[in-house]
Protein backbone atom coordinates (compact mmCIF):
# COMPACT_ATOMS: atom_id res chain seq x y z
CA UNK A 1 0.00 0.00 0.00
CA UNK A 2 1.46 3.35 -0.99
CA UNK A 3 2.10 6.00 1.60
CA UNK A 4 -0.70 8.55 1.87
CA UNK A 5 0.73 12.05 2.06
CA UNK A 6 -1.26 15.07 3.24
CA UNK A 7 -2.19 16.94 0.08
CA UNK A 8 -0.70 20.29 -0.80
CA UNK A 9 -3.81 22.40 -1.07
CA UNK A 10 -3.80 24.77 -4.02
CA UNK A 11 -4.61 28.28 -2.86
CA UNK A 12 -7.73 30.05 -4.05
CA UNK A 13 -5.57 32.54 -5.92
CA UNK A 14 -3.80 29.73 -7.79
CA UNK A 15 -7.15 28.25 -8.81
CA UNK A 16 -8.38 31.66 -9.96
CA UNK A 17 -5.22 32.25 -11.99
CA UNK A 18 -5.61 28.89 -13.70
CA UNK A 19 -9.29 29.55 -14.39
CA UNK A 20 -8.51 32.98 -15.83
CA UNK A 21 -5.74 31.58 -18.02
CA UNK A 22 -7.91 28.84 -19.52
CA UNK A 23 -10.89 31.17 -19.96
CA UNK A 24 -8.66 33.68 -21.76
CA UNK A 25 -7.49 30.95 -24.14
CA UNK A 26 -11.10 29.95 -24.82
CA UNK A 27 -11.88 33.60 -25.56
CA UNK A 28 -8.92 33.85 -27.98
CA UNK A 29 -10.24 30.87 -29.89
CA UNK A 30 -13.73 32.39 -29.92
CA UNK A 31 -12.37 35.66 -31.31
CA UNK A 32 -10.49 33.78 -34.00
CA UNK A 33 -13.67 31.91 -34.96
CA UNK A 34 -15.49 35.24 -35.22
CA UNK A 35 -12.79 36.57 -37.56
CA UNK A 36 -13.09 33.52 -39.78
CA UNK A 37 -16.89 33.81 -39.87
CA UNK A 38 -16.68 37.51 -40.76
CA UNK A 39 -14.06 37.09 -43.50
CA UNK A 40 -15.16 38.60 -46.82
CA UNK A 41 -14.83 35.77 -49.32
CA UNK A 42 -15.56 38.08 -52.25
CA UNK A 43 -12.23 39.81 -51.65
CA UNK A 44 -10.43 36.67 -52.84
CA UNK A 45 -9.88 36.12 -56.51
CA UNK A 46 -6.98 33.67 -56.56
CA UNK A 47 -4.49 31.82 -54.40
CA UNK A 48 -2.76 33.25 -51.36
CA UNK A 49 -3.82 36.88 -51.10
CA UNK A 50 -2.43 39.05 -48.26
CA UNK A 51 -5.82 38.85 -46.52
CA UNK A 52 -5.83 35.04 -46.55
CA UNK A 53 -2.19 34.90 -45.50
CA UNK A 54 -2.90 37.24 -42.59
CA UNK A 55 -5.79 35.05 -41.50
CA UNK A 56 -3.61 31.94 -41.60
CA UNK A 57 -0.98 33.64 -39.42
CA UNK A 58 -3.69 34.72 -36.97
CA UNK A 59 -5.07 31.18 -36.66
CA UNK A 60 -1.63 29.61 -36.17
CA UNK A 61 -0.59 32.21 -33.59
CA UNK A 62 -3.79 31.62 -31.64
CA UNK A 63 -3.26 27.85 -31.56
CA UNK A 64 0.37 28.21 -30.48
CA UNK A 65 -0.52 30.62 -27.67
CA UNK A 66 -3.36 28.41 -26.46
CA UNK A 67 -1.71 24.99 -26.62
CA UNK A 68 2.01 25.33 -27.30
CA UNK A 69 3.65 24.30 -30.55
CA UNK A 70 4.92 20.97 -29.16
CA UNK A 71 1.63 19.77 -27.70
CA UNK A 72 -0.39 16.91 -29.16
CA UNK A 73 -3.48 19.13 -29.21
CA UNK A 74 -1.71 21.69 -31.38
CA UNK A 75 -0.62 18.97 -33.78
CA UNK A 76 -4.23 17.76 -34.01
CA UNK A 77 -5.55 21.26 -34.78
CA UNK A 78 -2.72 22.88 -36.74
CA UNK A 79 -4.33 22.19 -40.12
CA UNK A 80 -6.87 24.90 -39.20
CA UNK A 81 -4.23 27.41 -40.34
CA UNK A 82 -4.16 25.98 -43.90
CA UNK A 83 -6.76 28.14 -45.61
CA UNK A 84 -5.41 29.01 -49.07
CA UNK A 85 -6.27 26.81 -52.02
CA UNK A 86 -3.73 25.99 -54.74
CA UNK A 87 -5.04 23.73 -57.54
CA UNK A 88 -2.62 21.03 -58.61
CA UNK A 89 -3.76 21.26 -62.19
CA UNK A 90 -5.19 24.13 -64.19
CA UNK A 91 -7.76 23.33 -66.84
CA UNK A 92 -7.51 25.74 -69.71
CA UNK A 93 -10.61 27.84 -70.14
CA UNK A 94 -12.21 26.69 -66.88
CA UNK A 95 -12.00 29.26 -64.03
CA UNK A 96 -10.83 27.89 -60.67
CA UNK A 97 -13.39 28.15 -57.84
CA UNK A 98 -11.11 29.80 -55.29
CA UNK A 99 -13.99 31.17 -53.24
CA UNK A 100 -15.76 27.81 -52.89
CA UNK A 101 -12.58 26.02 -51.89
CA UNK A 102 -11.57 28.76 -49.42
CA UNK A 103 -15.04 28.70 -47.90
CA UNK A 104 -14.72 24.95 -47.33
CA UNK A 105 -11.30 25.41 -45.66
CA UNK A 106 -12.65 28.14 -43.41
CA UNK A 107 -15.57 25.93 -42.30
CA UNK A 108 -13.07 23.19 -41.45
CA UNK A 109 -10.88 25.67 -39.54
CA UNK A 110 -13.88 26.91 -37.54
CA UNK A 111 -14.77 23.36 -36.51
CA UNK A 112 -11.18 22.65 -35.44
CA UNK A 113 -11.02 25.84 -33.38
CA UNK A 114 -14.31 24.96 -31.69
CA UNK A 115 -12.86 21.55 -30.89
CA UNK A 116 -10.00 23.41 -29.23
CA UNK A 117 -12.52 25.38 -27.17
CA UNK A 118 -14.16 22.16 -26.03
CA UNK A 119 -10.78 20.67 -25.09
CA UNK A 120 -9.92 23.70 -22.95
CA UNK A 121 -13.37 23.63 -21.31
CA UNK A 122 -12.79 19.99 -20.38
CA UNK A 123 -9.34 20.87 -19.00
CA UNK A 124 -10.90 23.59 -16.88
CA UNK A 125 -13.56 21.22 -15.52
CA UNK A 126 -10.91 18.59 -14.72
CA UNK A 127 -8.73 21.13 -12.91
CA UNK A 128 -11.64 22.45 -10.84
CA UNK A 129 -12.65 18.87 -9.94
CA UNK A 130 -9.08 18.04 -8.92
CA UNK A 131 -8.96 21.16 -6.77
CA UNK A 132 -12.23 20.22 -5.02
CA UNK A 133 -11.00 16.64 -4.46
CA UNK A 134 -7.77 17.86 -2.85
CA UNK A 135 -9.75 20.14 -0.56
CA UNK A 136 -12.00 17.24 0.48
CA UNK A 137 -9.01 14.95 1.12
CA UNK A 138 -7.34 17.75 3.05
CA UNK A 139 -10.34 18.04 5.36
CA UNK A 140 -10.27 14.28 5.99
CA UNK A 141 -6.53 14.31 6.67
CA UNK A 142 -6.76 17.26 9.06
CA UNK A 143 -9.52 15.48 10.99
CA UNK A 144 -7.61 12.18 11.38
CA UNK A 145 -7.59 11.44 15.11
CA UNK A 146 -4.26 10.49 16.68
CA UNK A 147 -6.08 8.45 19.30
CA UNK A 148 -5.28 4.74 18.85
CA UNK A 149 -7.38 2.06 20.52
CA UNK A 150 -5.31 -0.82 21.91
CA UNK A 151 -7.26 -4.09 22.00
CA UNK A 152 -5.64 -6.63 24.33
CA UNK A 153 -6.12 -9.81 26.28
CA UNK A 154 -4.33 -10.92 29.47
CA UNK A 155 -0.80 -10.18 28.29
CA UNK A 156 -0.23 -7.02 30.30
CA UNK A 157 3.41 -6.79 29.24
CA UNK A 158 2.56 -6.65 25.54
CA UNK A 159 -0.23 -4.16 26.18
CA UNK A 160 2.02 -1.76 28.11
CA UNK A 161 4.88 -2.14 25.62
CA UNK A 162 2.67 -1.21 22.66
CA UNK A 163 0.82 1.58 24.49
CA UNK A 164 4.03 3.27 25.65
CA UNK A 165 5.52 2.99 22.16
CA UNK A 166 2.48 4.74 20.67
CA UNK A 167 2.78 7.54 23.20
CA UNK A 168 6.49 8.00 22.49
CA UNK A 169 5.85 8.48 18.78
CA UNK A 170 3.09 11.04 19.30
CA UNK A 171 -0.16 9.09 19.61
CA UNK A 172 -2.66 8.73 22.44
CA UNK A 173 -3.12 5.08 23.42
CA UNK A 174 -6.69 4.31 24.45
CA UNK A 175 -6.83 1.27 26.78
CA UNK A 176 -10.27 0.20 27.85
CA UNK A 177 -9.58 -0.63 31.49
CA UNK A 178 -7.99 2.81 31.98
CA UNK A 179 -11.24 4.54 30.97
CA UNK A 180 -14.02 5.34 33.45
CA UNK A 181 -16.90 2.85 33.49
CA UNK A 182 -19.74 5.36 34.08
CA UNK A 183 -22.09 2.42 34.61
CA UNK A 184 -21.54 1.09 31.10
CA UNK A 185 -21.02 -2.46 29.91
CA UNK A 186 -17.75 -3.40 28.21
CA UNK A 187 -19.20 -3.17 24.69
CA UNK A 188 -20.74 0.19 25.55
CA UNK A 189 -17.31 1.41 26.64
CA UNK A 190 -15.80 0.16 23.38
CA UNK A 191 -18.45 2.03 21.40
CA UNK A 192 -17.98 5.18 23.49
CA UNK A 193 -14.27 5.23 22.70
CA UNK A 194 -14.67 4.12 19.10
CA UNK A 195 -14.02 7.65 17.78
CA UNK A 196 -10.36 6.76 17.32
CA UNK A 197 -8.45 7.00 14.06
CA UNK A 198 -6.67 3.66 14.31
CA UNK A 199 -6.73 0.40 16.28
CA UNK A 200 -3.94 -1.97 17.29
CA UNK A 201 -5.15 -5.47 18.16
CA UNK A 202 -2.88 -7.72 20.23
CA UNK A 203 -3.41 -11.38 19.41
CA UNK A 204 -1.69 -13.13 22.32
CA UNK A 205 -2.06 -16.80 23.37
CA UNK A 206 -4.19 -16.21 26.47
CA UNK A 207 -6.80 -18.92 25.87
CA UNK A 208 -6.97 -22.43 24.49
CA UNK A 209 -9.56 -23.86 22.15
CA UNK A 210 -10.23 -26.33 19.35
CA UNK A 211 -12.92 -27.86 17.20
CA UNK A 212 -15.02 -30.51 18.87
CA UNK A 213 -12.90 -33.61 19.41
CA UNK A 214 -9.67 -31.78 18.49
CA UNK A 215 -6.56 -30.96 20.48
CA UNK A 216 -6.70 -27.64 22.32
CA UNK A 217 -4.29 -25.02 21.01
CA UNK A 218 -3.43 -21.43 21.96
CA UNK A 219 -5.67 -18.65 20.75
CA UNK A 220 -6.57 -15.06 21.59
CA UNK A 221 -9.33 -14.24 24.02
CA UNK A 222 -12.83 -14.01 22.62
CA UNK A 223 -13.20 -10.32 23.51
CA UNK A 224 -10.09 -9.59 21.41
CA UNK A 225 -11.61 -11.37 18.40
CA UNK A 226 -14.89 -9.51 18.88
CA UNK A 227 -13.16 -6.13 19.07
CA UNK A 228 -10.95 -6.98 16.08
CA UNK A 229 -14.06 -7.46 13.97
CA UNK A 230 -15.69 -4.37 15.47
CA UNK A 231 -12.84 -2.06 14.52
CA UNK A 232 -12.37 -3.58 11.07
CA UNK A 233 -16.04 -2.81 10.47
CA UNK A 234 -15.86 0.65 11.98
CA UNK A 235 -12.51 1.91 10.68
CA UNK A 236 -11.77 -0.35 7.72
CA UNK A 237 -8.96 -2.90 7.44
CA UNK A 238 -6.45 -0.20 6.46
CA UNK A 239 -6.75 1.40 9.88
CA UNK A 240 -6.43 -1.78 11.95
CA UNK A 241 -3.10 -3.46 12.69
CA UNK A 242 -3.01 -6.89 14.31
CA UNK A 243 0.12 -7.79 16.25
CA UNK A 244 0.54 -11.50 16.96
CA UNK A 245 2.68 -13.14 19.62
CA UNK A 246 3.80 -16.74 19.26
CA UNK A 247 2.02 -19.54 17.44
CA UNK A 248 -1.73 -19.26 17.92
CA UNK A 249 -4.91 -19.84 16.01
CA UNK A 250 -5.96 -16.96 13.75
CA UNK A 251 -9.69 -16.37 13.11
CA UNK A 252 -10.62 -18.03 9.83
CA UNK A 253 -12.25 -14.86 8.50
CA UNK A 254 -9.00 -13.00 9.17
CA UNK A 255 -6.74 -15.59 7.58
CA UNK A 256 -4.91 -14.23 4.58
CA UNK A 257 -4.85 -10.70 6.00
CA UNK A 258 -1.36 -9.52 6.87
CA UNK A 259 -0.55 -9.28 10.58
CA UNK A 260 2.76 -8.39 12.22
CA UNK A 261 4.69 -10.42 14.76
CA UNK A 262 5.32 -9.01 18.23
CA UNK A 263 8.41 -11.20 18.30
CA UNK A 264 10.11 -9.27 15.46
CA UNK A 265 10.52 -5.69 14.25
CA UNK A 266 6.99 -4.81 15.23
CA UNK A 267 7.72 -1.14 15.96
CA UNK A 268 8.85 -0.45 12.41
CA UNK A 269 5.98 -2.55 11.06
CA UNK A 270 3.42 -0.64 13.14
CA UNK A 271 5.01 2.65 12.09
CA UNK A 272 4.57 1.69 8.45
CA UNK A 273 0.93 0.74 8.98
CA UNK A 274 0.24 4.07 10.67
CA UNK A 275 1.98 5.90 7.85
CA UNK A 276 0.00 4.07 5.18
CA UNK A 277 -3.21 4.90 7.04
CA UNK A 278 -2.42 8.60 6.46
CA UNK A 279 -0.49 9.60 9.58
CA UNK A 280 2.77 11.51 9.70
CA UNK A 281 5.22 9.31 11.61
CA UNK A 282 8.43 10.60 13.18
CA UNK A 283 10.84 7.82 12.25
CA UNK A 284 13.57 9.19 14.51
CA UNK A 285 11.25 8.56 17.45
CA UNK A 286 10.33 5.13 16.12
CA UNK A 287 13.96 4.06 15.91
CA UNK A 288 14.84 5.49 19.33
CA UNK A 289 11.87 4.05 21.19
Amino acid sequence: MARVQPPIEPSASKLQIQQQDINRKIERLRECVSELEAFDLTSVRNGLTPEVRGLEVRVKDTLVRCFGEDSSTYKDLQSAALLAFFPRYRTQGVPTDYIGRLEKNIRRAIELLRQGQRTLAEDLADYEHEHETKLEVGVVMEGLSRRVFVVHGHDDGSREMVARFLEKVGFEAVILHEQANKGRTVIEKVEAHGDVGFAVVLLTPDDEGCVKGGTPGPRARQNVILELGYFIGRLGRGKVCALKRGALEIPSDYAGVVYESLDGNWKQALGRELEEAGYEVDWNKVMRS
